[in-house]
């Protein structure tokens, strides 16, 4: 059941619920991320930013292929985070279904721009795009991190965005920061932002950098119009935080069978928690 980014998210809109997109940065974790979709019964978008494309390289995307195609839940592998239109020319051509195009850092008429021209280029392909308007915070320096600073998107400046760019679906910054935040840092989101701009674009909403805030907040998000929201450094640390333990007992260890199940377990229970919060447990019988 392989989808388009739009096909997946259109029925997240119409029904009210979030789509997790699960960055993954090795085999196992897509193989962890597919049994736990399919378990809850839910829809999901398998992310994958430039950073964790050169670490896998894009010769792995045939394989997911394979195994959305047997799978029981709607998948959709999407190029996150795209930096350039050649990035997204490169995705396509990879077999990504859904792409992301991120000039969020430029101004306004240059973010349009580029994201007309990627639009153009990826409809004509039949895959679907992503766009950006304000920028999202960061509190490290890893690959999809971004700009330092919150910048809020502005609910008219949306509009005209989604007119003249055609984008699918919008990440808007309203308060997240990709990464963990640090203990004196408290995430806090402007809902009442959402709720103007949701009202103004209609199309579905992304929300990035969702690690770490408080599950209320997130729940609400998706009561107010969010459709997909990206998890990354909350899996990520659940598996590598047990690899280690496992790898400290025993230094012989060296089989991945006897190294990463307990990982995996770890990891498969965070995204359980995500897949629940977001409201998309047993929503694949709505495609």
């Amino acid at each position: 059941m392989l989808y388009t980014g739009k096909s997946i998210l259109d029925v997240a809109n119409a029904h009210d619920f979030a789509i997790p997109a699960f960055n993954i940065s090795d085999w196992a974790m897509f193989t962890g991320v597919m049994d736990i979709s399919e378990e809850k019964a839910a829809p999901v978008i398998i992310a994958i930013h430039p950073d964790e494309v050169s670490h896998i390289t894009t010769d792995l995307i045939p394989a997911m292929h394979s195994r959305a195609h047997r799978s029981s839940v709607p998948v959709a592998i999407h190029w996150d985070h795209g930096g350039s239109y050649e990035q997204i020319i490169r995705a396509i051509h990879a077999g990504f279904t859904s792409v992301m195009i991120d000039a969020s850092l430029e101004p306004f008429d240059q973010n349009v721009a580029i994201t007309r021209k990627v639009v153009e280029a990826a409809h004509a392909a039949g895959i679907q795009v992503e766009g950006e308007l304000g920028t999202i915070g960061a509190n490290d320096s890893y690959g999809e991190s971004g700009a330092a600073e919150i910048i809020y998107t502005n609910p008219d400046d949306a509009v005209r965005f989604v007119e003249e760019t055609g984008v699918d679906s919008l990440a808007i910054a309203i308060g997240t920061s990709h990464g963990l935040y640090p203990s004196d840092k408290n995430p806090e989101l402007r809902h009442d932002l959402l709720e103007q701009i949701k009202a103004a674009v209609k199309i579905p909403l992304v929300l990035h950098g969702g690690s770490s805030n408080p599950d209320a907040e997130l729940r609400r998000a998706v009561e107010l119009g969010v459709n997909k929201i990206n998890i990354s450094s909350d899996i990520k640390v659940s598996y590598h935080d047990r690899m280690r333990e496992v790898l400290g007992t025993d230094r012989r260890l060296r089989e991945p069978n006897a190294i990463q199940p307990e990982a995996l377990k770890a990891m498969k229970a965070t995204a359980a928690e995500k897949i629940e919060l977001f409201g998309a447990d047993g929503k694949a019988s709505l495609y």
